[in-house]
């Protein structure tokens, strides 16, 4: 699976920003998918996932209420809307495809294969 992110940028605080990263090749309709981000300095922290054969979605505390992430099962293409902006949120964003079989940790970096290159967005 190839994953490529897109929607990145700078934006003040309270802003809002929509992360788009699209998927290809061998897509299935159950995937387990998944938004990271690094800041500087910090380790790669799991932001929203999704289990797109229900939609079920998980979020971390720190983004819960704030952002919303979906799946366009037509377009292969991963979402995150993200709203009221902090500079805390600044961050290179990865979307990520879980690696096969074993069991999800839906917000753990370990348990993705495929990673995106990142889209930065930056709040000020």
């Amino acid at each position: 699976v190839q994953l490529v992110e897109s929607g990145g940028g700078s934006v003040q605080a309270g802003g809002s920003l929509r992360l788009s990263c699209a998927a290809s090749g061998v897509i299935s309709s159950r995937n387990y998918m998944g938004w990271f981000r690094q800041g500087p300095g910090n380790e790669r922290e799991g932001v929203a996932a999704i289990f797109t054969g229900t939609s079920s979605t998980y979020y971390n505390d720190s983004m819960e209420g704030r952002s919303t992430i979906s799946y366009d099962h037509a377009k292969t293409t991963l979402y995150l809307q993200m709203n009221s902006l902090k500079s805390e949120d600044t961050a290179i964003y990865y979307c990520a495809n879980k690696r096969p079989g074993g069991y999800w940790r839906p917000l753990n970096a370990n348990d993705y294969a495929d990673w995106g290159q990142g889209t930065q967005v930056t709040v000020s």
